[in-house]
């Protein structure tokens, strides 16, 4: 990410960017899908609970759900869906944030100078978050099941054995293009985040470094990593939420992805797209602290620029 730097200095390779984005993005998720899964309970809550009379919801904020998941199914269950989610950043985070900086000078045009526009970085941030999530979505359609499976009855055997049975069982019983559920929604949630991500994170970081005291380091990519994630969160909410319950619900549950907002909206209500904001929130703000700091120093350390 430039994020508004002055100095020009030597072009970082195409293969170079897809490697330092995959790594610190396959990194940052291996740190927060304790997050993650508890972000995808909570939002999964309020569907298993429709119809059901008096029932105490068993999820209880971001930590309460942390705590219980591990209480009743051990520690390791906070890390399911792990396999498929590097499999998701190495292919999406690759994309979508190695492709960021060629896609806006694509946008830019050649003769560009200065800084550039608002407008073009959430273009290109969209871009490529579409196109990424395009080739990745049946990574995140199996992290989100296994991710959803909650602890079972006794003798009551889990759907998957792990992230390749996963991808295997899916499509012998529902087919090859099964793997794609849900990817109206999902290719709306993730190229609104990565525009709001990649754009904010730009767009804060290029504000930052005009301000005195403030120099290309490690605080200017925190606070540029928690803007962005906050911002991201903000927007993204809904569709994400709209994603998981469609990917979460098995076949059959909703017809589209409007009939799940609908079905959302009418017995859930409003709040229902923001359930675990906080959750949502500490996974997205620290997701992108640990990522772009991760990125920004492993492109200083492997294609430093000239001085």
């Amino acid at each position: 990410m430039t994020g508004g730097d002055a100095k020009p200095g030597k072009a970082i390779p195409l293969y170079g960017t897809f490697a330092a984005s995959a790594f610190s993005a396959c990194w940052a998720e291996t740190c927060t899908i304790p997050l993650d899964t508890a972000k995808v309970r909570l939002q999964l809550q309020g569907k298993a609970l429709a119809g059901e009379v008096n029932v105490a919801p068993k999820y209880r904020g971001m930590f309460g759900t942390m705590a219980t998941i591990a209480r009743e199914e051990g520690a390791a269950s906070l890390w399911k869906g792990i396999v498929p989610g590097l499999h998701r950043q190495c292919l999406f985070g690759g994309l979508r944030i190695g492709l960021y900086e060629p896609v806006k000078n694509l946008y830019l045009g050649k003769d560009h100078v200065g800084d550039a526009p608002l407008l073009k970085k959430i273009a290109a941030g969209l871009t490529t978050g579409a196109l990424g999530i395009c080739v990745a979505s049946p990574t995140d359609l199996v992290k989100v099941r296994l991710q959803s499976e909650g602890k079972l009855p006794p003798g009551v055997p889990r759907r998957y054995s792990g992230a390749m049975n996963a991808y295997s069982t899916i499509v012998k019983q529902e087919g090859f293009t099964k793997l794609w559920t849900g990817l109206g929604p999902n290719v709306a949630r993730n190229a609104i985040i990565n525009a709001a991500e990649l754009a904010s994170y730009d767009q804060v970081k290029q504000t930052l470094l005009k301000l005195p005291g403030f120099t290309d380091n490690v605080v200017t990519h925190i606070l540029s990593g928690l803007g962005a994630g906050f911002i991201a969160v903000c927007v993204g909410s809904p569709v994400d939420v709209v994603k998981s319950r469609m990917m979460g619900g098995g076949q059959g549950a909703y017809k589209g992805t409007i009939d799940c907002f609908v079905q959302t909206f009418k017995n859930d209500g409003a709040g229902a797209f923001y359930k675990g904001f906080l959750p949502n929130f500490g996974r997205l703000g620290s997701w992108n602290v640990i990522m772009f700091l991760t990125l920004e120093q492993t492109k200083k350390a492997f294609f430093p620029k000239d001085e």
